[in-house]
């Protein structure tokens, strides 16, 4: 793990300690500075969880990436700095009832007796900061979130209108890369997976929130939602300004090209 390169990528420069303060600047950090999208599997290209094709993405190229490839990274930095994250699968909710398939992955950090939910690859309705697991009401950048309790296991819920959301229940059970190699194969192959069907990208900042869905761009700050239709050639132009994402100008999506 090139840790500095790392650090520079997200541009974190504060103490790097085994600690809750250093846990949670390094996960504000990573969460804000590196993109959450889906472009290469919109690209026909394969999504690799290996550490070296992590750090020549996600660093490197300065891409972004979804759940698998965040939380993936993500875990080497905490182990390289010297926590000791355990992997867990989740099962994402998203205000649906229906049992869905484990295509989640999530991280649990335990410091000093307490557990700390770790989440760098949620997307735009991903916290920005790792949460207590203490059932407790946690404000962030204008959301609230919490952790229910839910057979044996845990619900991560936000506060959206009058009502909590499920967003995806886990268990916080190690499980093997195997277990995660095999949930990225169907995400990102499974021609029903959203990844498959939709482009998308997503960054959150201090600021506000923006997302690109096929040809939909809406930026929400605070209680301001603006949403916008593209042109196809806009695509790309803005991948770069309003994601930092760089794609190649004749690049095309499955969703909106075709296969």
């Amino acid at each position: 793990m090139d840790l500095p390169a790392y650090l520079a990528r997200v541009g974190y420069e504060g103490p790097l300690a085994v600690d809750v303060p250093t846990l949670r600047g390094v996960h504000l950090a990573h969460a804000t500075a590196i993109p959450f999208e889906n472009l290469d599997i919109q690209m026909g290209l394969p999504i690799r969880l290996d550490l070296e094709s992590l750090e020549d993405k996600l660093v490197g190229r300065r891409r972004g990436g979804y759940c698998f490839e965040h939380n993936t990274l993500f875990m080497h930095v905490l182990r390289a700095i010297g926590f000791e994250p355990i992997p867990c699968e989740a099962r994402v909710r998203a205000g649906a009832t229906a049992i869905r398939p484990r295509t989640h992955m999530v991280l649990v950090v335990r410091l000093d007796g307490a557990g700390w939910l770790a989440d760098v690859g949620f997307g735009a309705d991903g916290p920005l900061e790792p949460i207590a697991m203490d059932e407790e009401e946690h404000v962030q950048n204008g959301r609230t979130y919490r952790l229910a309790h839910e057979d044996g296991g845990r619900v991560l819920q936000l506060h959206r209108g009058e009502a909590w959301e499920d967003q995806y229940a886990f268990v916080p059970e190690a499980r093997h890369p195997i277990d995660f190699e095999m949930a990225n194969w169907f995400t990102s192959t499974h021609p029903s997976s959203g990844f498959v069907t939709r482009l998308t990208a997503q960054r959150q900042t201090a600021e506000a929130t923006h997302v690109l869905r096929d040809l939909t761009y809406t930026v929400t700050d605070g209680d301001r939602v603006e949403d916008r239709e593209l042109a196809r050639d806009e695509v790309v132009p803005l991948l770069r300004t309003a994601f930092g994402i760089e794609v190649p100008a004749d690049a095309r999506f499955a969703a909106l090209d075709g296969a």
